[in-house]
């Protein structure tokens, strides 16, 4: 492990971008941005790594204010001005390298989706770790408490032991949906069975977490402040960038990671001054409502 990424991540300022949309999510990362219409998946990749590269490139995108940074496994896989897209974002920019590992998500059941299985996670870990990358993120999603929440919880925790023991960090997910009617008691739910599941884990094992800005201001303060807990994160979710930052401005210890609030405003047909310009808005709002 990198012993000045894990000391980035845990102590410094600053919040993740969250640059990893995938196969599911790029159309819309691309129509929000300005481009509609590609030949084929193949296009589509290219097109979305171009968008990526660009916000990567922008002086406003710096490691003075962002930790980290979470890849798509193509991401991973491309350059960005001639280098691995790892190797750059730490060697480059100062920014932690993060790989989003999960595959999907399964059919609604008992009120939440698990995630889809890995095949193939330990090599996909161990080609991470030679490229350089610190950690990982996997997503499951909670729409109500209940039997499916716990199941959620303990997959996480489960994924996320086989990854530390390859050598990386975990940054586990499980969001709860910001339209859910039951939010704020899955949220409360949530919170007891991480709680749990936390004061289970060895000596030696350090999680991250990803967890939707909650109902209840500062829920989340003793998972922030727990021995096993690297640094805990806050999702967008669907909420817009001034409500994000609003939100999570009353969550103390608690940064963003932050997807579509980050890309919020930016187009193709910006000139190279006006992109930096909004995405050093973005990257300053979001820096500044991180810092509490």
């Amino acid at each position: 492990m990198n012993e000045h990424m894990f000391s980035k991540m845990k102590d410094a300022p600053g919040f993740i971008a969250a640059l990893d949309q995938s196969g599911g999510s790029t159309p819309k990362a691309l129509k929000l941005y300005g481009i509609e219409g590609w030949a084929d998946d193949a296009e589509m990749f290219d097109r979305v790594h171009d968008m990526r590269a660009r916000i990567m490139t922008s002086p406003s995108f710096d490691g003075k204010r962002i930790l980290g940074t979470i890849l798509f496994e193509d991401t991973l896989r491309r350059e960005v001005e001639g280098r691995p897209t790892a190797d750059y974002l730490w060697n480059v920019k100062g920014i932690v390298p993060i790989l989003k590992v999960d595959k999907g998500l399964l059919e609604h059941e008992s009120g939440a989706r698990l995630m889809k299985p890995m095949e193939g996670l330990d090599a996909v870990l161990a080609d991470a770790r030679d490229q350089g990358v610190f950690g990982t993120k996997m997503r499951a999603v909670v729409e109500e408490p209940g039997a499916g929440l716990v199941a959620v919880v303990a997959q996480q925790f489960d994924v996320g032991r086989q990854i530390a023991a390859a050598g990386l960090v975990p940054i586990l997910e499980p969001e709860v949906d910001i339209r859910s009617p039951l939010k704020s008691e899955a949220e409360e739910q949530l919170h007891d069975a991480l709680r749990q599941h936390l004061d289970g884990l060895e000596d030696g094992v350090w999680v991250m977490l990803k967890l939707t800005l909650p109902e209840r201001d500062d829920l989340y303060a003793d998972i922030v402040a727990h021995p096993r807990v690297l640094r805990v994160f806050a999702l967008s979710g669907g909420y817009t960038r001034a409500e994000s930052n609003e939100r999570l401005a009353r969550q103390h210890g608690v940064v963003a990671s932050f997807s579509r609030a980050l890309t919020e405003g930016l187009a193709l047909s910006q000139s190279a001054e006006e992109f930096d310009a909004v995405l050093d808005e973005s990257v300053a709002s979001i820096f500044a409502a991180s810092n509490t």
